[in-house]
């Protein structure tokens, strides 16, 4: 079977000094032709356009940044206050986390990557020498998952929610569902009689097709919402449709999904419950039932199980038990040594 290669469109009105920049335009253009999703290239050309305004501003020229003009761009953008919510009470934050700097200096390193193999600039300011340090230390921080009554305060909220959002939800948490995944999921994705999903290639965040199933449970209120959705469509395309009166019978958006999440997170008081909580939760609950790395790893779509480990989260609760269940094995075997010594 052939795959699917997508090209994304560039939207270059949002980008105007990308747009202008003969050089920064054409590094845009090739990104948009690598099948990479959409929002990767957005957030390309918005960080690339922050880093030329900034040149601009600084009377640099691209061809002379040094490591040092690097440092002054990131000290510069992590002071930059940034709103946390764009609804009811707005945050916010008096520097950016260390993953946003990171995805900056992502771009500019792709960048000069681009400027040093087309012989616009003779050095990379980027690259570190061989054993050097990256400019900004990367940090790792473990993923938020809900405590056990969270949870239920979660699903307490939920079944306040309409039939759409209750499947989308369950189905996010069985199969793992990155936001983009379930908002993709189309009528001819689901097989019903084995319970499975087809996550395609171009939904995904690595581009690689992977078949997981979901729960009887879930197939239940599948069945009840499908019902619910001819009323709306009898036509094959997206699955979950809009229910709105602006926009009935449309594909329900990345924002309209989490927009519903938003309003579940408040309702029950659990402000860190997003999308992206239910393929932390999901994954971290294949560790605890003693998945195998590799097991978890193709379930969820992952290149590497490097990436793998960053999702799985055993809180210390789970670390507890297992260090008590491992120490009282060995208290036993210690104790049988001792006894056989003294026999």
């Amino acid at each position: 079977m052939a795959l699917e290669f997508t090209i994304c469109e560039v939207r270059w009105e949002k980008y105007p000094r990308v747009s202008e920049n003969v050089h920064a335009r054409e590094w845009l253009k090739f990104q948009s032709t690598r099948g990479l999703a959409a929002n990767t290239i957005d957030a390309y050309g918005r960080d690339l356009d922050a880093y030329l305004r900034f040149l601009e501003s600084a009377g640099v020229e691209l061809q002379s940044v040094v490591r040092s003009t690097i440092g002054a761009y990131v000290e510069d953008i992590a002071q930059h206050p940034r709103p946390r919510s764009l609804k009811s009470k707005p945050e916010l934050r008096t520097t950016l986390s260390n993953a946003t700097l990171q995805q900056h200096l992502t771009v500019i390193r792709l960048f000069y990557d681009y400027l040093v193999e087309e012989r616009v600039c003779a050095r990379h300011p980027l690259r570190p020498p061989i054993g050097g340090r990256g400019l900004i230390q990367r940090h790792h921080r473990l993923p938020w998952i809900p405590s056990d009554e969270q949870w239920h305060r979660i699903l307490q909220a939920c079944k306040r929610e309409p039939l759409r959002n209750r499947v989308m939800l369950a189905m996010s948490y069985d199969a793992a569902l990155r936001r983009e995944e379930v908002c993709s999921l189309e009528t001819t994705d689901i097989d019903p009689a084995r319970r499975l999903l087809r996550i395609r290639a171009e939904a995904t965040k690595g581009r690689r097709e992977r078949m997981v199933p979901y729960s009887a449970p879930t197939g239940e209120i599948f069945g009840q919402y499908l019902r619910v959705r001819r009323e709306l469509s009898r036509e094959r395309g997206r699955l979950f449709l809009s229910e709105s009166c602006r926009n009935l019978g449309q594909p329900i958006s990345l924002w309209g999904w989490s927009k519903a999440v938003r309003r579940m997170a408040r309702r029950c008081n659990v402000l860190q419950f997003t999308p992206h909580t239910l393929r932390h939760l999901c994954l971290t609950d294949l560790a605890r039932a003693n998945w195998d790395i590799h097991e978890i790893a193709t379930f969820a779509g992952h290149r590497s199980v490097q990436t793998t480990l960053l999702y799985i989260h055993l809180s210390g609760r789970d670390l507890s038990r297992k260090l008590a269940s491992g120490m009282a094995q060995i208290h036993a075997q210690r104790t049988r040594m001792l006894a056989e010594m003294n026999a």
